[in-house]
């Protein structure tokens, strides 16, 4: 009999990742091509790309991030990024539909986009689609294996879909790549998942 694995109470999804910056495959001369945004954005962010105006406004929570994110779209500027971006705002409305369009429509511009793969397994961790949720965090991890976050996901769906092994291993490096203190929040689901594995083992041996 399989021994059900217990979630520790912090062991919660990490959130969403937010594009901070255009990716490499846009081309830096493309900063300054929208002058027009300076009667609608603050002096200082005048220099800025419409895909920029829009981060600095979604940073601080401005609701008129998504109108620009939609904009710099309509201008080819940062695509894939301004479409991810805005799938998070949508997200965060709970318009889950509009959200799944957004990111799907970001890897459809870049089909290696870290964080709308890692998005969108968010997504469909949330709806319960554990196994797609699988499918797209390990693609953000294959994209970005530097990205953290992305372990500590991956390692509580694997629970969830009975991929113990691979959870520890997921689990393990979450912990090598942050902080002593951010580990933390791994070692009671690590032990958790020792356990259930050691438990599996011994019903296993007993069997035979």
């Amino acid at each position: 009999m399989a021994q059900i694995l217990k979630f520790p109470a912090q062991a919660s999804k990490l959130g969403y990742k937010r594009v901070k910056k255009r990716t490499s495959a846009e081309h830096p001369d493309q900063l300054n091509l929208f002058p027009q945004a300076k009667a609608q954005i603050l002096d200082l962010e005048s220099g800025l790309s419409r895909f920029e105006q829009a981060l600095m406004l979604d940073e601080r929570g401005d609701l008129k991030a998504a109108e620009v994110y939609a904009r710099a779209i309509e201008e080819h500027d940062c695509v894939a990024d301004a479409y991810c971006n805005l799938g998070i705002i949508e997200s965060q409305k709970g318009n889950t539909s509009r959200a799944f369009d957004c990111f799907t429509t970001s890897l459809k511009h870049d089909a290696r986009h870290s964080e709308a793969h890692y998005n969108l397994g968010n997504l469909y961790f949330d709806v319960n689609d554990f196994r797609l949720a699988q499918t797209h965090y390990e693609m953000a991890r294959e994209v970005d294996p530097s990205f953290a976050n992305v372990y500590f996901n991956l390692a509580l769906v694997q629970a969830i879909n009975n991929d113990l092994d691979a959870d520890v291993s997921a689990l393990t490096r979450y912990q090598e790549l942050v902080s002593e203190d951010e580990g933390r929040i791994a070692d009671e689901l690590l032990r958790n998942l020792k356990k259930s594995l050691a438990a599996a083992k011994d019903f296993r041996l007993g069997s035979i």
